[in-house]
């Protein structure tokens, strides 16, 4: 039984006979005559009783119809929703991001795609790097805001640069700072609080080749899993912290942050997604994301 039996059923239901549903269908009157045929043979019941021209269900004719047309209608919706989907105008699209780092940009990337593709459902999943590379590999997400994939990792993956940010020293507001910036070289005797190399290895990486570029190994003396915990421990008074500029997006109330003397190094943010087939979803959203780059570019100049 295929769809075609059960509209040209349906079209001799509606047109009250086969020459008005082969009118109306463009389709020759023995081609449906054998389509109805057909499907009585397979279903064992006489669909019509014939009276002259007229083609009349029977009791058992009259619930298959009923049937029929759910049936059609649903493969109708079907199809539908399957060019919508085509269209990029309905399907899922998993996103994940390093919410400080991306919160000046990302709500105006997410509201400008609503607007265009109001029926694609969007996951939002905030983690580190380490995080979204497990949210990859188990489906939940199909682009991410993060660093670059590791080198591991990097040949699965396509990535498009964002931005380049400075490191800057993040000091308790108690210790009276007055300079604009720091020597590095100066924190080699603080302990410091970091994140696990596990959360986000290349800027950890970055950190510690950093120190030992202007003279000593940094004592790692808290190691943490996020830059909220890092900068709460800084806060309390447990350490000072070298982190990416985009840290004091988070706004902690009693840490000032500096720029470092040398200011050399510079760590890349970046979206990426896996080397396949891009979904209609994520290609419309890659496309969004080149027309936006040059304004993220530009709101996440660093000085």
């Amino acid at each position: 039984m295929e769809l075609r039996h059960l509209r040209y059923f349906a079209a001799v239901v509606r047109w009250k006979g086969y020459r008005e549903a082969s009118r109306h269908l463009y389709v020759a009157q023995p081609s449906i005559s054998q389509a109805v045929s057909d499907l009585e043979s397979e279903l064992g019941i006489k669909l019509f009783s014939r009276d002259g021209r007229a083609a009349r269900l029977t009791p058992e004719g009259e619930a298959f119809y009923e049937e029929a047309i759910k049936t059609l209608a649903q493969a109708a919706r079907t199809i539908a929703t399957a060019q919508r989907a085509a269209k990029g105008e309905f399907g899922r699209l998993g996103i994940g991001f390093m919410g400080f780092s991306s919160s000046p940009f990302l709500p105006n990337l997410l509201r400008k795609y609503k607007a265009r593709h109001p029926g694609v459902a969007l996951r939002l999943v905030e983690d580190v790097p380490h995080g979204q590379d497990v949210a990859f590999d188990g489906g939940e997400i199909d682009i991410a805001f993060t660093r670059p994939p590791s080198a591991d990792r990097s040949s699965s993956y396509e990535s498009r640069l964002l931005f380049r940010e400075p490191l800057v020293a993040a000091l308790p507001k108690a210790r009276k700072v007055t300079t604009r910036r720091v020597r590095i070289s100066d924190l080699a005797g603080e302990r410091f609080v970091t994140f696990q190399r596990t959360s986000s290895p290349e800027t950890f990486d970055t950190i510690v080749r950093l120190c030992n570029d202007n003279g000593f190994s940094p004592r790692l003396y808290h190691e943490l899993n996020n830059m909220n915990s890092v900068l709460a421990t800084v806060e309390a008074g447990e350490g000072v912290a070298i982190v990416p500029a985009t840290a004091e997006n988070l706004r902690p109330d009693n840490i000032s942050f500096f720029r470092l003397q040398p200011d050399e190094v510079r760590i890349d943010f970046v979206a990426a997604w896996q080397k396949k087939e891009p979904s209609v979803a994520l290609r419309s959203f890659l496309e969004l994301l080149d027309a936006e780059l040059p304004a993220i570019r530009e709101k996440m100049k660093f000085a």
